[in-house]
C-alpha cells in the first residue's frame, strides 16, 4: 500500500540482525513459553509436572539488537532477567506435526525476557493478564539471528548468563519440560504460524533482580552471545 494512503508514516518494520550478513530478519509476534525449565518453574512456587504448556506475548518493537544499553524501565523496582533459546519462524503453518517443525524454522539465537517481576506478581494476584509485567518498551533484547543449518543443536546445549561476571543461570537445553518440536507444534494448533513469528523458549533458574549498571552476558553453546547493560531509570 502505498505510503499515501496511510494517515501518517506507518512504524518501520521491526527486525533483527542475522549473523555474518547485513540482511536482517523482519519479524511479526514475539511468542513466550512459560515455565519451560522444571527448576524454574519450582523457584516461581509452582509444580513442574508436565502440564500443557501456556504462551504469552510481547510486541515485536519491544525487541533490540545487542550488544546494547537499554535504561531501567519505569513503574518497577524489581526488574528480572530470564535468559532463553530463541527460535525464528520462517515458513508458516496451522497445525503443524512435530517431525515438521524444524522444516518450519528460519534460525535460532539467544534473547532475555526482561520482567518486571512485581507487575508481574501483581496481576497475578489480580488474575489479570501479564502484559504490564512483560511486554515492556526494550524488553526483548535478542542477539543476531543464525540460519538453522548453522545451528549445532535446539535439543542440547548449555544455555547460560551471567551478572558483572557472576554466573546466575546456567543449565542445558535438554532440560526444557516441553523441546521446540513439541511447544510449536502446540502453539500453531492454536494459531497460524507466519513467516517473522519469534518465539522465546523458557527460562531455566537463577532469575534474579537487576539494577542500574549491571552488564548482563549470556548465550547458548553453538547459537549466539548476548551483552545488555542497565542504564540509568527511563
Amino acid at each position: 500500500m502505498p505510503a499515501d494512503d496511510f494517515v501518517f508514516p506507518p512504524a518501520p518494520q521491526a527486525s533483527l540482525a542475522v549473523q555474518g550478513t547485513d540482511a536482517r530478519f523482519p519479524m511479526r509476534r514475539i511468542f513466550c513459553v512459560g515455565r519451560n525449565y522444571e527448576a524454574h518453574a519450582r523457584e516461581m512456587g509452582k509444580d513442574p509436572t508436565r502440564e500443557a504448556p501456556f504462551f504469552f506475548t510481547k510486541p515485536a518493537d519491544a525487541a533490540l539488537d545487542t550488544p546494547c544499553t537499554i535504561p531501567y524501565p519505569p513503574q518497577t523496582e524489581d526488574l528480572h532477567h530470564e535468559i532463553e533459546l530463541v527460535i525464528a519462524i520462517g515458513k508458516g503453518g496451522r497445525n503443524i506435526a512435530e517431525t515438521d517443525v524444524m522444516d518450519h524454522v528460519w534460525g535460532a539465537s539467544v534473547g532475555i525476557d526482561l520482567t518486571r517481576r512485581d507487575l508481574q506478581a501483581e496481576a497475578k494476584k489480580a488474575g489479570r493478564p501479564w502484559d504490564w509485567g512483560k511486554a515492556f518498551d526494550n524488553s526483548a533484547p535478542i542477539a543476531a539471528l543464525k540460519p538453522i543449518a548453522d545451528v549445532p543443536s535446539v535439543e542440547q546445549g548449555r544455555i547460560w548468563l551471567a551478572v558483572n561476571g557472576e554466573v546466575r543461570q546456567d543449565a542445558d537445553l535438554a532440560d526444557l519440560i516441553w523441546s521446540v518440536r513439541e511447544h510449536v507444534a502446540i502453539l500453531s494448533q492454536s494459531m497460524a504460524l507466519a513467516p517473522g513469528d519469534i518465539i522465546m523458549t523458557g527460562t531455566p533458574a537463577g532469575v534474579a533482580a537487576l539494577v542500574e549498571g549491571d552488564v548482563v552476558t549470556g548465550g547458548v553453546d553453538g547459537i549466539a552471545t548476548l551483552e545488555v547493560t542497565i542504564g540509568p531509570r527511563a
